[in-house]
């Protein structure tokens, strides 16, 4: 019996692993089409007021099945506030109103290349924050996979990175990169004692609640948008999808893997949004693509490799 219990636990790790990383790709293949989508929506719809529709409805779509567990589990959700205040400044409060700040000063291709600076400072939060050690292959993996989505954002010419006109939308989308990664350092940190679906319930409501006055100020400012047919899908999307699923899964797999390898995979979003793109956009797909991809998985196989 003694013998099998180290072959059964090595098994048991491995299929952890594997969730995580599944989870992570989940994620990142939702979080994909939300850039396609929110794109739609920024023209009309305020940052802060387009980030609480979003928020809300994730809330409001997950409220009937968590609500009695989250009754139960009060006094959890009491002891866990010091914990999930910061997480939810930065995961909900903050995060996705300023992306959707910054596309209105920014081009598409200065977020794409500024989003791949969030899994460098996940890595590094996590050496500084949680010890976590900086292998050779992971560090391997993690310029591969850089290599591929800059090949990626510039189609193979690297004079395009010195004709990119850099606007203030830039440093919104900087101070974003700079959050999320503090965010999935403060999941794998947090204590723990709810369950996942109370833990979301409880994110997105100690969110919302410091939205509201960001939110109330645009709608004062620049009054309430015109929600179209279009538009409410959309929002359906990105709330139910891109916040309700995604960061369940996120989560998930940042307790099972660590925020720095959940934060490789990240690097594999810019494939997947030109995958959306081709297929329902109709951008052309062509030998550049095929070749970043290649970077970009195997970078991420290759530090994600036990």
């Amino acid at each position: 019996m003694s013998s099998s219990y180290p072959t059964l636990m090595k098994h048991s790790t491995s299929s952890k692993s594997l969730q995580g990383i599944l989870f992570a790709l989940g994620a990142t293949v939702i979080w994909s089409g939300n850039f396609i989508v929110a794109r739609s929506l920024n023209q009309s719809i305020e940052p802060a007021t387009l980030s609480m529709l979003r928020w809300a409805t994730a809330f409001v779509g997950l409220l009937p099945f968590a609500w009695r567990a989250a009754w139960a589990e009060g006094a959890a959700i009491r002891r866990s506030m010091p914990a999930m205040i910061p997480m939810a400044l930065l995961g909900v409060t903050t995060f996705n109103a300023l992306l959707y700040k910054a596309a209105h000063t920014t081009s598409t291709l200065n977020l794409s290349l500024i989003a791949t600076s969030t899994p460098v400072f996940i890595i590094l939060l996590a050496r500084i924050f949680l010890h976590e050690r900086l292998t050779t292959r992971k560090m391997l993996g993690l310029t591969v996979a850089l290599g591929g989505v800059l090949l990626l954002i510039t189609g193979g010419d690297p004079g395009r990175l010195a004709g990119l006109d850099f606007a203030i939308g830039d440093l919104w989308m900087s101070l974003a990169a700079v959050i999320f990664a503090g965010y999935s350092i403060l999941v794998r940190r947090f204590p723990g004692g709810l369950s996942q679906p109370v833990f979301l319930l409880t994110l997105f409501g100690v969110g919302i609640l410091f939205l509201a006055p960001w939110t109330a100020w645009e709608l004062l400012t620049t009054g309430v948008p015109t929600i179209t047919i279009g538009a409410a899908g959309a929002i359906l999307y990105i709330g139910l999808g891109a916040s309700l699923a995604s960061y369940a899964m996120w989560n998930s797999a940042v307790a099972s893997i660590g925020p720095s390898l959940a934060g490789l995979i990240y690097y594999s979003l810019p494939l997947f949004s030109g995958v959306t793109a081709f297929l329902f956009l109709g951008e052309p797909m062509g030998l550049i693509h095929l070749l970043s991809a290649g970077c970009i998985l195997g970078g991420i196989v290759l530090a994600t490799r036990r």
